[in-house]
Order: C-alpha cells, then structure tokens, then sequence
C-alpha cells in the first residue's frame, strides 16, 4: 500500500487521483490510498497568502506527513513548493503539466470599464495587470476554486488558474485566458510535484516511472530563477520556461512592483540539460536590469 498525502481541497484531491492513476498505470496490482492533511494556508482562508507566510503554507503540514511516516508520498500543486527543497525530502517527479495561464472569469481583460474591480489573492496577478491597466482597482480573494468562482465582483473580474478550471471541468460564463507573453504565470503553475523521504530507493524508483523530462526541464529553470532571485509569495515574482522547437530551453523572468508601476522582464536560452544554470542567468538579468533596487525598495518598506 502506498500512502499518498495530499491537501483536502478538490482540487488538490483531484490532482492526488490523477498521481494515483498514473501510479497503478505504470504498476499495475500497485494500492494506493490518500492521506488527506490540513495545511495553514487551508486553515486561514481569509488571510493574504503573503501575510501568513506566503510559499509554502499549503505544503507543509503534507511534508511533515511524509517525514514523520504517516505517508509515503506528497502531492502537491508545484507552484506551492519553495524553491529549496525540505530537509530530507526529494522531488522524485513532476509528471505532468497542465495550461499554465492565467484567466480572468467575469469579463475580458479589453472589456472591464475603467475603475473596475478585479479579486486576485496573487501579488504577481495584480502587479502585472496593475501595470496593464493602471486605472483598475483590486481587492483580495482567497478561498478554494469554487468559492472565488462565486465571488466575481458586479462589472468586474476575478483572476484565476486556468488549469483549475479544466481540471474540475468548471466553466464559468465568460472566461479570458491571459497569454503568458501578456501574463507571466507564477514558477511552477499547473505542474504536479510528489516527494518522498531521501533514502526511500523503492519509492524514488516507482516515482521515477511517473517523471516527465519535457515538465521537470522547464519547472526546475523556473524554481532555480526563483531561488536566486529570492522571492516568493509575499512578492510580485513570476517565470515561466517552455521548450524551443530546436531543443533549447527558453526562460522568460518577471520582477514587478507591488502597484505595477515598474515591471522587469528577461529572458535567455541554454541547453535543455542546463535548466539551473538558466534560471540562475536569467535572475541575474533581471536583478541586473533594476531587479536589485526594486527588491531592495519593497523589503525596506516591509
């Protein structure tokens, strides 16, 4: 039987199911069961992320499951891990990504009058569309999938996780999937991760079965460019890899103000087999391009 701890969410129920499957594919006659675990972020659902801790308080409480040997594997939605990974645990795979963009439910991005109001619980999301569109106006949301879909406000938008919405199959009314060249997505966004304790060469091996190259490439550039540039939930951060047609691995980096009033963008290209190093070189360029004095400036003022 192999234990697998997850979030009590339905999403992250979903995502844990779909590991499952993946699981008893690649091992057939393999059981599987969940573990279900309340995590902080669960608990504080009406708390601004960044001010409970921001990345990381929906993952550790189903690490510790794993550390401490009530589970044998944690799932998570890849977006929510730091970038470093926990003592004694391993990233044995991230199988799969799904759409990785962002989306506006309630109205379109050219279409919401000025003044209007748009529900983001994301720094990143509201500093980006902040700097797309100064004259909108931004409140908090929190609350899992369902609940924010029902918190759109009148004449506004509400900005969510495109991938949230294919994967329980939820289609609201009018929804507006924003372009990563318009948008950059948060590190790691719609990809899955499962860890498992360091040591445990079983389990790593039966993981190893259920690892993409195409999805681990392009998320571990983006936790590397998140490492090196050091933010995190509580900062307007953002970054997203893809694969070239040539085989190269391209990374596109975002540092933003709070207010979006400045925003920094780079990117670069290296080798597939050099995904640290890319995100490493792209941090520098951004840090480099007044990166540096705007982190600077935010911590200060924090």
């Amino acid at each position: 039987m192999l234990r697998l701890a997850t979030r009590g969410s339905q999403l992250a129920l979903w995502q844990a199911r779909r590991v499952a499957s993946l699981l008893e594919a690649a091992q057939p006659g393999l059981e599987v069961a969940l573990v279900p675990v309340s995590t902080a972020g669960d608990r504080h659902w009406d708390v601004p992320v960044w001010q409970i801790g921001g990345r990381g308080v929906f993952v550790g409480e189903v690490q510790m499951s794993v550390l401490d040997g009530h589970a044998d594997v944690a799932v998570h939605s890849a977006k929510d891990l730091p970038p470093v990974s926990a003592p004694g645990l391993v990233l044995a795979a991230l199988p799969e990504r799904g759409d990785p963009r962002d989306a506006l439910v309630g109205s379109r991005l050219s279409e919401l009058a000025p003044g209007a109001t748009v529900a983001t619980g994301s720094q990143r999301r509201r500093a980006q569309l902040a700097h797309l569109r100064p004259d909108l106006s931004f409140v908090s949301l929190r609350g899992n999938i369902t609940t924010r879909l029902g918190k759109v406000p009148a004449g506004g938008a509400i900005v969510v996780a495109m991938t949230a919405l294919e994967r329980l199959q939820l289609a609201p009314p009018t929804v507006e999937p924003l372009a990563v060249e318009l948008m950059v997505p948060q590190v790691a966004q719609a990809a899955l991760a499962v860890e498992c304790r360091e040591g445990d060469s079983a389990t790593i091996e039966l993981l190893a079965a259920i690892d993409d190259a195409a999805v681990r490439a392009p998320v571990e550039a983006e936790r590397a460019f998140l490492a090196a540039i050091g933010g995190g939930c509580d900062l307007p951060v953002g970054g997203h890899a893809r694969l070239s047609a040539d085989g190269h691995l391209m990374l596109e980096g975002l540092l933003a103000s709070v207010d979006g009033k400045t925003v920094v963008r780079r990117q670069a290209n290296r080798a597939v087999t050099e995904p640290d190093a890319l995100g490493r070189a792209v941090a520098a360029l951004v840090l480099d391009s007044g990166g540096r004095q705007l982190l600077a400036s935010m911590r200060g003022r924090t």
